[in-house]
């Protein structure tokens, strides 16, 4: 189909607060070679994009400049040797960047799609959280059913997925918010215990049951001497983000003598290849899950594009519970 020249995007200004996101007009994206493109009907908004946004999460040389990493919409452009999808097809899809405007590349094995009898407002939730926690908690984590799992900041649009997933597991889990309401919406969802961090000692309470066998972290800081000490052992503790800080003083005698694992990853600067590989596993595993009812995105509000600046500030607020969306097409 014959395409504008032209679209309506966000771009990052300047490095800064949430108000250098400025509408503004770019070219039409060309597919490469196995790349789609797809009309954006939702773009998901999400932690990486504030940390692009402030200057201090480069996308990649190959990558957009504009922010977004998730999105959902229509199949409308195949670039060469694409063999699995046709126009017209619904999909959501793990983005490089460019999400925050009208049209959007992706590599075609990065777009799964829209789970029959879901909108695709709700699928723009999915790529990129469901792609870090199953990557992260089952790939690299390693969790099995029957483990405790501890999941920070479990009404976030991670902490809302990493629940769920890990129920469905058959998992025992646990979670911090930073409110009681928080606390019970995450209960809500299937974990075991919700902490208010403010107001409960989270370490004491998941030791005292015998400690973690899994931690999802994406705190960082202070948090990082209490997980280990909160992990059972052979435990394993995930690190994806550091919200409070990368920089710690850690006793490395206590990985030893309890056998602990520590590791982490990010999504973004992995290989196409790599990111195909999840994409295999999330629709085999996780698909299924939503189709048995077992997981839903949880969607907290959505924003016009052109409002990009407030859902930023809304998600800086930490007042979310789940998943920040905006709305760019129909």
């Amino acid at each position: 189909m014959t395409l504008s020249h032209t679209m309506r995007a966000v771009e990052i200004s300047e490095p800064g607060g949430p108000e250098v996101l400025k509408p503004a007009t770019h070219p039409v994206p060309v597919p490469g070679h196995g790349q789609i493109v797809i009309r954006v009907a939702y773009a998901g908004v999400n932690r990486p994009d504030a940390l692009q946004r402030a200057g201090l999460y480069a996308p990649p040389a190959s990558a957009s400049p504009l922010p977004g990493l998730e999105a959902s919409g229509t199949v409308v452009e195949l670039g060469p040797n694409v063999t699995r999808w046709s126009i017209g097809d619904k999909v959501c899809a793990l983005l490089p960047g460019g999400g925050y405007a009208e049209y959007v590349t992706t590599h075609e094995e990065h777009a799964l799609p829209v789970p029959d009898g879901m909108g695709v407002k709700e699928a723009a939730c999915l790529p990129e959280t469901c792609f870090t926690v199953w990557s992260n908690v089952v790939m690299r984590g390693g969790l099995r059913g029957g483990e405790r799992f501890l999941v920070h900041g479990g009404a976030s649009g991670i902490g809302t997925t990493a629940i769920q997933i890990a129920r469905s597991l058959g998992a025992r889990v646990f979670t911090t918010a930073g409110t009681d309401d928080k606390a019970r919406a995450c209960e809500a969802l299937g974990a075991e215990r919700a902490f208010n961090y403010k107001t409960e000692d989270w370490a004491a309470e998941v030791k005292a049951i015998g400690g973690a066998d899994l931690i999802l972290d994406m705190v960082g800081g202070a948090y990082l001497p209490r997980n280990i000490r909160t992990l059972a052992d052979d435990g394993r503790l995930v690190q994806i983000a550091f919200l409070q800080g990368a920089k710690v003083e850690l006793n490395f005698a206590e990985l030893m003598m309890r056998r602990l694992t520590l590791t982490g990853s990010t999504l973004r600067p992995q290989s196409d290849a790599a990111k195909a590989r999840i994409a295999r596993q999330v629709e085999t595993h996780v698909w299924p899950m939503i189709a048995a009812g077992h997981f839903t995105p949880v969607m907290d509000s959505e924003f016009p594009l052109d409002q990009a600046a407030q859902a930023h500030a809304r998600m800086e607020s930490s007042g979310h519970t789940g998943k920040i969306v905006l709305k760019v097409g129909g």
